[in-house]
């Protein structure tokens, strides 16, 4: 059994238990590192776990640098210990700002130095896509590149500087207009209003859709090369996706999988140029065009991955460890696909100031139409939008 690190988080767990998905997936969401056993392939892991419930096989069993033990925890309790804010000091705000990546902190901050009371609110973790990111090389002002987490947590700490309250762990799941205000409402029953809302929920990464994808997520298909990479040092993974973000992310894998390949349905990868030179060096690394992922077999472990060759229409099994999807975006505009125009992917539509076709709701960053999705033009846009908001609030008073 893998001895105590008086600096990490253990999970205990196995890959049929729900609960355990659920508090992996949680921890992941806000990008906290913790090492997993699965207690039934660890004699002495299983053991510590009924020695510690009592001769109950409770999972997960999670343990904490401080000693702390949580069973079976709920993700209000895991939010508690971890020390995330989950509810605001106030009801009612000048502004609300809907997700927590470079949009939607940039806007934070430049409206709180302004005097306009602003909240945030985030259900994964702080910066968004840029912060699961390994490293941000084309971010300005970082001639030698910044790691996702640390650009992450220094833009946190920057709108927190100028008063910004940040919410964390918390879910929308109703946006609504009552007279002049906007009001949301949280998973956990909070109701939160103000003048204005901002929408800057990002995009989330798209999945094949395929047979057997759906029982395999967060146990070997994955979307994030910096959150689960770790998890497959000294094995094989096959990265979905020949464009820039299959071709970093796998670069990135090969730090710890000993053999990365990449599968693409084009008959040519989509990444630039210096990527694919970048991956044609590297030893670790194979890629193949032409190829369409069909399925998967297995249920609590991946067995084979199903590819169809599409010159000939032969359908191939491919054995690895795990896989990563970069396939796309889909933008995360559920909350207000009935309220506002979209655009037939679902990316909002705004005019030029933002705001989108009903007064007082602005959206920016990845999931409007039109943004580059891309970290520094998102900052951008939250600048924008934030002083637009500006003279929105001037308007209503």
């Amino acid at each position: 059994m893998m001895t105590q690190d008086n600096n990490q988080i253990v999970v205990y767990s196995t890959v049929w238990c729900p609960d355990c998905k659920r508090a992996k997936r949680f921890l992941g969401d806000q990008r906290i590192p913790y090492v997993n056993i699965d207690i039934e392939h660890d004699p002495a892991a299983m053991a510590y776990v009924e020695r510690v419930n009592n001769g109950m096989r409770s999972i997960p069993t999670i343990i904490f640098p401080d000693g702390d033990i949580l069973v079976e925890p709920s993700n209000a309790r895991l939010a508690e210990k971890l020390g995330l804010q989950t509810k605001a000091r106030r009801t009612f705000y000048d502004a609300i700002v809907i997700g927590g990546g470079p949009a939607g902190l940039t806007a934070a901050l430049y409206m709180a130095r302004e005097g306009i009371e602003t909240l945030v609110i985030e259900k994964a973790g702080m910066g968004g896509q840029a912060g699961s990111t390994n490293i941000l090389e084309n971010y300005p002002g970082f001639d030698e590149g910044v790691t996702g987490a640390e650009f992450a947590e220094r833009l946190t700490r920057q709108a927190r500087r100028f008063d910004a309250e940040i919410l964390q762990a918390q879910e929308i799941v109703e946006l609504f207009r009552y007279g002049p205000y906007w009001c949301v409402t949280t998973a956990s029953g909070q109701e939160y209003d103000a003048k204005a809302v901002l929408l800057t929920t990002g995009a989330r990464y798209r999945r094949l859709g395929v047979p057997g994808e759906e029982h395999l997520l967060g146990t070997n298909i994955h979307f994030c090369a910096t959150c689960d990479g770790a998890f497959y040092k000294n094995k094989k993974v096959l990265v979905i996706g020949g464009g820039n973000s299959g071709f970093e992310e796998g670069l990135f894998l090969t730090k710890f999988a000993d053999q990365v390949d990449i599968v693409e349905i084009h008959p040519q990868p989509k990444a630039s140029q210096i990527l694919q030179e970048q991956v044609a060096r590297n030893p670790k690394m194979t890629v193949t065009v032409n190829h369409e992922v069909k399925g998967f077999k297995g249920r609590n472990r991946l067995e084979a991955v199903l590819v169809e060759d599409r010159a000939t229409g032969e359908i191939k099994e491919w054995q690895y460890d795990g896989v990563f999807v970069f396939i796309g975006l889909t933008p995360n505009s559920n909350l207000v696909q009935d309220r506002v125009e979209t655009n037939p992917w679902g990316f909002i539509v705004t005019d030029k100031t933002l705001m989108c076709s009903v007064p007082g709701l602005f959206a920016a960053g990845d999931v409007r139409e039109g943004s580059t999705k891309q970290a520094a033009s998102a900052a951008g846009e939250g600048a924008t939008a934030a002083l637009m908001i500006r003279e929105y609030l001037k308007q209503v008073g």
